[in-house]
């Protein structure tokens, strides 16, 4: 697999070595052993998938306290993904990467503790995948603007008003955040 690093230190952009041929493709999504000697070293607990409409956006999301790492990928369809560095202490604080994640180019996106997470779908029935580091606890989640100025995301929406929950709806800005120390 190949690992590309990204503009703030954590987050990566996994391209795994996919086997094909005329009948589909093989590919690895997880191997302790072989993400271990790539540098990564997770133990996941628990694992996600959601369906979503284009247009969807779900984030952005963070567990405060009992941080959640996650591995994120697309199965159908395509996501504009994003993570934000909420470590108050880190040169990085408030400065976000985003990366597109499809079916077709079947990259994988490591969003470490300590960053908000969010995505757009940018197709009909998009699928997403995620292995989480630890177990999702309400009492600890919370969501960051998804268009807060400070961030200034350029998320790719093309004039489309994104689908929102009702708690990203009433989400905080960076300054109004509890973030990591």
């Amino acid at each position: 697999m190949n690992v590309i690093e990204t503009a703030i230190p954590g987050p990566v952009i996994i391209e795994p070595k996919v086997f094909g041929d005329d009948r589909g493709f093989f590919l690895e999504s997880w191997n302790a052993a072989r993400f271990r000697e790539a540098g990564l070293d997770f133990d996941f607990v628990q694992d996600n998938h959601s369906r979503s409409a284009k247009g969807v956006l779900r984030g952005l999301h963070f567990q405060n306290p009992n941080p959640q790492g996650k591995l994120v990928r697309v199965v159908a369809g395509r996501v504009w993904d994003v993570a934000v560095d909420i470590r108050r202490s880190s040169p990085n604080f408030g400065r976000w990467v985003g990366v597109e994640l499809s079916a077709a180019n079947k990259r994988m996106f490591w969003v470490p503790p300590g960053f908000a997470h969010g995505f757009v779908s940018l197709e009909d029935g998009t699928e997403f995948l995620y292995k989480c580091t630890a177990l999702y606890d309400p009492a600890s989640e919370h969501s960051l603007r998804w268009d807060d100025p400070a961030l200034a995301i350029e998320w790719p929406l093309e004039g489309v008003v994104p689908q929102l929950s009702g708690k990203d709806q009433a989400a905080l800005t960076l300054a109004e955040i509890e973030g990591y120390a």
